[in-house]
């Protein structure tokens, strides 16, 4: 690189640095709940504006000074050039304005290629490294080879819906389900149903548009363009029937025909294709039937979409499938092992075998027939499964049952959640 450019770039970075930490100092956090280790590395990933970069500036108004900080986000104009061979040219800038070693915060690195060999090189060299990325790849096998063990991953989750009411300024007291914060907390409830967990939602009063604006971002610029995918409107009518059939048991045949029904010619090769591209973005989930064997497990599953406020782009009065959505996405962050559904000729939405634990989310259960069906159930799979106690959570229903020597725990979803 010839001196000219060298100098160049390393004034950009430089203004760079010195901005992002001026904006640090100014930043007001309201904490997020992290478990790290104080001297670990990290790899963030998870979903588009998730709260991945949140967590990296929690982490520095916590623990470090601000002028030990390298932050970078590669998402930055500024740097759109930038490639694996001008990384060192960050820690030659920082020497030049603080004559220290740095503590380096990488946001969005996976945009630079090879960034995996550059941060294990700092790791090696006894840096302080937090780097974040929106992409699943970062998670592979041959990432994680490469990284040597040095870095802790951690998936980051939309925000719980105890987090999501202090982010709304709510600080529950100790007997808040007996007090009139108690009408308040419902009222939160429905929104974040709604509009989902992601940590910039609160601000907004059209939040719809907010999460239009950042789906488009998640499918135009992290999936389409990435993955240089040719036929978009294919993609776009797989996201939606993928959102329909949430809650529902579906198969690649059946969302293929689904879409070739509409005009749009599709084979199960390329939709086994898009959906590893929306899986590796973080957009969607996938479970299996438990009670299916191997095969039958890989064709047939559920869908579900990293955050309800993305799901109810594609929705219309459908708090059913957004219920049972959300109680998903809590179950994935509260237990870091594989979730199920259970089918035989009915259905129980969650079982988790480690923690011998059966949910059935059933919206409403005021009609007797449903009630009737949802225990039954319920019931059936407690029996197989050798399980005396099950949970049934409703919208807004709270009650306990004693049938056949089992137990079943009727519990509104707001309450579950803070539980």
């Amino acid at each position: 690189m010839e001196k000219i450019q060298k100098a160049k770039y390393k004034d950009i970075i430089k203004q760079v640095i010195i901005q992002n930490q001026d904006r640090l100092r100014s930043l007001k956090i309201v904490p997020r709940a992290m478990d790290i280790e104080q001297n670990g590395n990290y790899v963030f990933v998870g979903l588009r504006r998730i709260g991945k970069t949140y967590f990296l500036y929690q982490i520095i108004k916590a623990h470090y000074k601000i002028e030990d900080i390298l932050f970078i986000n590669f998402e930055d104009e500024r740097l759109i050039e930038f490639s694996y061979k001008e990384l060192d040219l960050l820690l030659e800038a920082y020497a030049e304005l603080y004559k220290k070693k740095p503590l380096l915060f990488f946001d969005e690195i996976h945009n630079i290629k090879n960034w995996e060999k550059f941060v294990r090189r700092l790791a090696d060299n006894d840096y302080k490294v937090m780097v974040t990325g929106s992409n699943a790849k970062m998670l592979s096998a041959d990432i994680s080879t490469i990284l040597g063990g040095r870095f802790f991953n951690i998936i980051v989750n939309p925000l719980s819906f105890n987090e999501f009411l202090k982010f709304n300024a709510i600080e529950l007291k100790e007997n808040y389900a007996y007090s009139d914060q108690l009408y308040k907390i419902k009222d939160l409830y429905a929104t974040y149903l709604q509009f989902g967990g992601l940590p910039e939602i609160s601000k907004y009063k059209n939040k719809r548009d907010y999460l239009s604006g950042i789906y488009q971002k998640l499918f135009y610029g992290d999936i389409i363009a990435r993955y240089k995918i040719s036929n978009p409107k294919a993609l776009k009518l797989l996201v939606k029937k993928l959102a329909e059939s949430v809650n529902n048991e579906t198969s690649i045949n059946r969302i293929k025909n689904l879409i070739k029904s509409i005009g749009v010619p599709i084979g199960n090769s390329t939709i086994f294709e898009y959906i590893n591209y929306l899986t590796e973005s973080f957009m969607i989930h996938d479970i299996s039937n438990y009670a299916n064997k191997f095969v039958e497990r890989e064709t047939k599953k559920k869908y579900y979409f990293a955050d309800t406020g993305l799901l109810g782009l594609f929705l219309i009065d459908q708090d059913t499938k957004l219920l049972e959505n959300q109680i998903y996405i809590e179950l994935k962050r509260r237990y870091k092992e594989q979730i199920y559904y259970f089918k035989r000729k009915l259905e129980v939405d969650f079982y988790l075998p480690q923690q011998k634990l059966l949910i059935q989310v059933s919206y409403s259960i005021a009609e007797e027939e449903t009630r009737k069906r949802e225990i039954k159930a319920l019931l059936l799979a407690m029996k197989e499964l050798k399980i005396n106690e099950g949970t049934m959570i409703t919208y807004d229903t709270e009650d306990q049952l004693e049938v056949e020597d089992k137990i079943i725990n009727i519990i509104p979803a707001w309450k579950w959640l803070l539980s």
